[in-house]
């Protein structure tokens, strides 16, 4: 629950990748381009914007770091078919016979259908499987069933998932309706109130039960006086097997095994090549996680993985964020490696010294506090490579552990990924998006004064502080919010981030230049909650995901709130709506009061609450005003959802077989690094 996902819709000009092969040597032989050389727009299809990013400073690493990074890297690519297989138990199947026709097609290319065909792979490469990454709706092909049909029975079926060509036709009768009907599996994740969330979604979490089973489940397995509870449900899937209700563990031997244990494999290769003994440490308590499935031993990864803010690389690799689970319980398959940008990580060390006055400032009820802030340590990252979950679309900030009691009693660790926001800044620049949504000069002008500035410390704040903030009351259940503990998470660490962002302690610690640099956080999250975000909604569609929910919960609220004294409002002008905000200061107190609201609910386990502030403020959308926000930003030629390439490591030998360097490259693109991850790291069979 302790992702920041990009707040903004903020498209970027489309820049063509430029396929030359000087231009491809250039990005092959650059260890550490400039942001000015570096071509950060790679492809641009449906609603999708495909990025690179830089690895500034990998070559400064010494020699034993660049090599543990590589067997991270590894690590961190071999579990990409447990995520597809989690989001759906069709995802693999469907997508390897997309590759196999793909690669082996011989008929004409030149035809819509194939255009529109290529398209579809790369959505489903995007987003993981055949549902959209952010709207959680199943993507439906723009070429019929019998043109698939065709296709795949031009191919040799020794290159398709199923061998047998006398079976293909009753291969192809399992995954067509699955693919082209709207009605089968129309949502990865469904939230709708009063629906069997299980039974309606299309993740592959549950096989064979309904909600109310699974809640009762996990129930009978928890004991309200434990203060120190597990993660129930992190690494399994609950079946109904001859009649009764078990879990298929993640872990070697178990479900996933195959992956996993390659996972392994260069887990062992990183801790041979730890920096420091903790860090071995951390690496063999993962692995042990990994061959038990046991989450007493995960609880101990995670306590030994917050005490290690000492190394310069770090990593997430396993089960971690539950956005996925409609019940937020079971955990996505995520990792990236990474490495400290020790100068621009000198802010968020400030903010973690004063971690205490945050916490004793903040406008919550003294009850809901932590007396003494436990072990908040913050950085700023320089991403190496991202798997699972983050990948191709990736936060810009973490939080974790995700448990409450392991914050409580040892802390957490915050980052933000500073070469990602990078890119997402660059490749924005000059692209019409601020001048056409933003009120007047005066904002779009706040705005690139301060935005890279405010954005940054927003995502700090809300990491660093706004995650570790704040405690359960004794006896309350981690999982008592149930399917509105995502948005009510990150509504909780977005508001302390907001709140304290015009604070005069900013400018105070140096970390803001002066009190007005607030304002263009302020104008931007209002306007984006209430208005631009509905780029990434389909018409006539309720918002589904948590971070937009959380987002439009907080800009609704804070403009029904503020009414009475004209704090926030929506003008029009042109015949077109914008946001206008009239007092920053009582914007700041409105959200003050949302925040005090916020923790109380997430305090004392209040799901009625929870779902009355989500379901009133959160989900639904005004359609007169999404019609005319989706127009204007159509007519700007922007792309609503951005993802990202991965750079290439290669390790260096001489003669006798020892390393000597690592090489890193940036010239693959988004079709030739799917495919050859496909190649590289699919060992799980197609039905799971």
């Amino acid at each position: 629950m302790k992702k920041l996902l990009l707040m903004t819709a903020l498209g970027a000009t489309f820049m063509a990748c430029n396929n030359n092969k000087q231009a491809q040597e250039t990005l092959a032989e650059s260890v550490s381009p400039s942001p000015e050389n570096f071509q950060y727009t790679v492809d641009k299809f449906a609603d999708i914007e495909i990025l690179r990013y830089r690895v500034p400073d990998f070559e400064t690493l010494s020699l034993k770091q660049k090599e543990l990074v590589y067997y991270l890297n590894q690590a961190a690519l071999e579990g990409r078919d447990i995520f597809y297989d989690q989001n759906n138990k069709y995802n693999l199947a469907i997508r390897r016979t997309l590759e196999g026709i793909y690669e082996n097609y011989a008929g004409d290319k030149s035809t819509e259908d194939w255009k529109n065909f290529e398209t579809y792979l790369k959505q489903v490469w995007m987003a993981n499987g055949i549902h959209h990454h952010y709207s959680e709706d199943k993507i439906i092909p723009k070429f019929s069933a019998e043109y698939f049909t065709t296709l795949a029975n031009s191919v040799d079926p020794a290159r398709l998932p199923v061998q047998d060509g006398a079976a293909v036709a009753e291969f192809l009768k399992k995954i067509l309706p699955v693919m082209f009907d709207p009605k089968v599996m129309p949502k990865r994740l469904n939230q709708a109130s009063g629906q069997d969330l299980v039974k309606t979604s299309a993740v592959n979490f549950y096989d064979g039960v309904t909600q109310e089973e699974v809640e009762d489940f996990y129930n009978k397995m928890k004991n309200p006086d434990d203060n120190t509870p597990l993660s129930y449900g992190l690494n399994s899937k609950v079946v109904l097997k001859n009649g009764t209700i078990i879990e298929e563990v993640y872990k070697v031997g178990g479900l996933y095994s195959t992956a996993i244990s390659r996972i392994v494999g260069w887990l062992e290769k990183a801790a041979a090549v730890a920096e420091n003994a903790q860090q071995k440490k951390v690496i063999e308590t993962l692995i042990a996680f990994y061959r038990t499935g046991d989450l007493k031993t995960f609880d101990d990864y995670s306590i030994e993985w917050v005490k290690d803010t000492d190394s310069q690389v770090d990593f997430i690799n396993g089960f971690i964020e539950t956005y996925t689970d409609p019940l937020g319980m079971k955990a996505a398959w995520e990792a990236m490696t990474n490495f400290k940008n020790v100068e621009a990580s000198k802010r968020t060390h400030i903010i973690s010294d004063n971690a205490q006055w945050f916490e004793d400032n903040s406008p919550v009820d003294s009850r809901f506090k932590k007396e003494e802030v436990k072990g908040v340590s913050a950085k700023v990252i320089t991403a190496a490579i991202l798997g699972g979950d983050s990948y191709p679309s990736t936060p810009i900030g973490i939080n974790l552990p995700n448990s409450n009691w392991i914050r409580r009693d040892y802390g957490s660790k915050s980052v933000t990924i500073e070469n990602i926001t990078e890119a997402y800044n660059r490749a924005s620049l000059g692209n019409g998006f601020a001048e056409e949504f933003m009120w007047s000069a005066e904002e779009v002008e706040r705005a690139k004064e301060y935005s890279e500035k405010t954005d940054n410390l927003h995502t700090d704040l809300h990491e660093c502080l706004g995650h570790a903030s704040g405690k359960l009351l004794p006896g309350v259940d981690g999982d008592a919010l149930k399917a509105y503990a995502s948005t009510v998470e990150e509504a909780r660490a977005d508001l302390f981030a907001l709140y304290y962002l015009a604070d005069a302690k900013m400018v105070e610690l140096g970390l803001l230049p002066d009190d007005k640099a607030y304002k263009a956080e302020y104008y931007k999250y209002m306007m984006n909650g209430a208005m631009t975000q509905l780029t990434r909604i389909q018409p006539g569609k309720n918002i589904e995901e948590a971070h937009m929910r959380n987002r439009a919960l907080i800009a609704n609220w804070a403009l029904e709130k503020g009414k009475a004294d004209n704090v926030v409002e929506f003008k029009q002008r042109d015949g077109k709506t914008y946001i206008v905000v009239n007092d920053y200061v009582k914007l700041r107190d409105l959200f003050g009061q949302l925040l005090a609201e916020i923790q109380r609910i997430k305090s004392t386990g209040d799901f009625a609450g929870a779902e009355k502030l989500v379901e009133t403020y959160g989900v639904k959308v005004n359609p007169a005003l999404h019609k005319e926000v989706l127009a204007r930003y159509e007519a700007l030629h922007l792309s609503p959802y951005r993802g990202f390439v991965n750079p290439v490591y290669t390790l260096v030998k001489n003669d006798k077989g020892e390393v000597t360097d690592v090489k890193i490259s940036y010239d693959e693109n988004f079709v030739s690094q799917n495919l050859r991850y496909s190649r590289q790291y699919s060992v799980l069979p197609i039905w799971n």
